[in-house]
């Protein structure tokens, strides 16, 4: 009995841990943000913004993160059938416990807590397939984007490191680091149904088209005129070249704001509208869906049978 009681002690600790944490890191970049200029943010707010506009730009969080979610249940399917409401208690759970913890690893922890541990293994591999071929698509669209916008060096030095890639890959397939290998893995991958394989990529692709358009719909908000080829493509860059580097989920804004400044600069558009959408961009895809996520963490019940 003393254990059990130890044991919901110490899960409720770090739980509270994890959702103080969250909101600790979101107020303080928010309130420590020094290139934020709230007063003429919220100028052009009273002057341009109306309800249904902002109802339009909310629905593409939702839309994004609902596929997500839908990503989720269809890999998971491989293990055995979840509803879409599980797909999203343990979507957004984890994402609220990966926003502090180096590009999300958080997030592997927190979806395999939710099954039984037997299982960790295989969810950490699915989270993987998830978050890999959203990264591929990334990649795919962030070179076409390079291309578009003239960056041909770039764009060489990318197919290059591919094809570099792809051919170690091929020659070193068969050996083996601590039992696993590259080979190994393939056919860990082909175990998989290809009609999930599928469907992963299709959603990947959707939800990659969403997040990108409301990008895209903040600079016409914020009355930024470019051509729709040249916009996008600096938004297909921006993504690509801020998640190939290491950072947190807090500082997620910080990151693609500071690459999104290299290149909308060059274009003519004003810093602090760049920063102000980068921003916003992490408020609507990352703080909302932490903030549902905190309240499904406290709910959280551990398919674990023991804990420290």
């Amino acid at each position: 009995m003393k254990k059990v009681l130890q044991n919901k002690a110490f899960i409720t600790a770090v739980k509270l841990i994890i959702v103080l944490l969250s909101f600790y890191f979101i107020y303080s970049e928010l309130h420590n943000n020094d290139q934020l200029n709230w007063k003429k943010f919220f100028e052009l707010l009273d002057r341009k913004w109306s309800i249904s506009g902002l109802l339009f730009l909310f629905s593409f969080s939702v839309a994004n993160r609902y596929l997500e979610i839908l990503k989720w249940q269809n890999l998971v399917a491989f293990i055995h059938p979840i509803t879409t409401g599980e797909s999203a208690k343990q979507v957004l759970s984890a994402l609220t416990a990966g926003i502090f913890t180096p590009n999300g690893l958080g997030e592997y922890a927190g979806k395999a807590l939710y099954f039984e541990q037997k299982k960790t293994k295989k969810i950490i591999f699915l989270n993987l397939i998830c978050n890999g071929i959203q990264m591929i698509i990334t990649i795919l669209f962030g070179t076409i984007g390079l291309w578009v916008l003239g960056y041909n060096f770039w764009v060489l030095t990318i197919i290059g490191i591919c094809l570099l890639f792809i051919g170690l890959s091929f020659l070193t397939k068969s050996i083996k680091i601590k039992g696993y290998s590259i080979e190994k893995l393939l056919t860990k991958i082909n175990e998989i149904p290809k009609k999930i394989h599928r469907k992963n990529m299709l959603l990947a692709v959707g939800r990659y088209l969403v997040f990108s358009h409301q990008y895209y719909f903040l600079f016409l908000a914020f009355d930024v005129d470019l051509p729709y080829l040249t916009l996008m493509a600096s938004i297909a860059t921006v993504y690509f070249l801020a998640s190939s580097l290491p950072s947190f989920q807090f500082l997620d804004f910080a990151v693609k704001g500071s690459v999104a400044l290299f290149f909308f600069e060059k274009l003519g558009v004003n810093e602090w509208v760049v920063v102000f959408i980068a921003t916003l961009m992490w408020f609507l895809n990352v703080v909302l869906p932490v903030v549902i996520g905190s309240y499904f963490v406290l709910k959280f019940k551990p398919k674990w049978k023991s804990l420290p």
